[in-house]
């Protein structure tokens, strides 16, 4: 879509702790108006409602419009964000297996900046399904490079909680 869209999607976020719980159908309606603008193919178009229904507290609503974005071909930063945001409402729903079959190979792909919010998301859906050690190693994995020391230590430690016992 044109730049001028995008401001105004941008824009939209931007506001969105305007609304309290009880205007959240008018965020979402915001969303809507916005979506209407775009061709009926367009991926954006279910990825944006996604999100809206999902940051208002209807992660079984998002779950559908998010396959649909993805199945439209939504790819790149969106299609990322997409898959993680999916497996958060996945998770939240109950599902959180097919959460970790749609992030695990996330860890493998391009890096990019959203590298911790896929292992954190990860680590949710295992924790999820009593999978904690894992999910404590990607946390910690991710966090590592961050600490101001200690890093090696923390990696360390992050792959030792996944290795073999010996």
């Amino acid at each position: 879509m044109n730049e001028k869209w995008e401001d105004r999607v941008a824009a939209a976020w931007a506001a969105f702790d305007d609304y309290p719980e009880e205007r959240a159908h008018e965020f979402r309606a915001l969303i809507d108006a916005l979506v209407a603008e775009l061709p009926d193919d367009s991926p954006l178009g279910p990825f944006e409602q996604a999100c809206a229904w999902d940051s208002t507290g209807h992660s079984d609503r998002a779950v559908p419009l998010y396959r649909e974005a993805l199945a439209r071909g939504l790819d790149g930063y969106r299609g990322r964000r997409a898959k993680i945001q999916l497996s958060s409402s996945l998770r939240n729903t109950g599902h959180a297996e097919e959460g970790v079959k749609i992030l695990t190979p996330e860890l493998d792909g391009p890096s990019d900046e959203l590298d911790d919010a896929v292992r954190a998301c990860l680590a949710l859906c295992l924790s999820s399904l009593g999978r904690d050690r894992e999910g404590l190693s990607l946390v910690l994995g991710a966090l590592a490079p961050h600490l101001p020391r200690y890093q090696r230590s923390m990696a360390n430690y992050a792959r030792a909680l996944v290795e073999p016992r010996g």
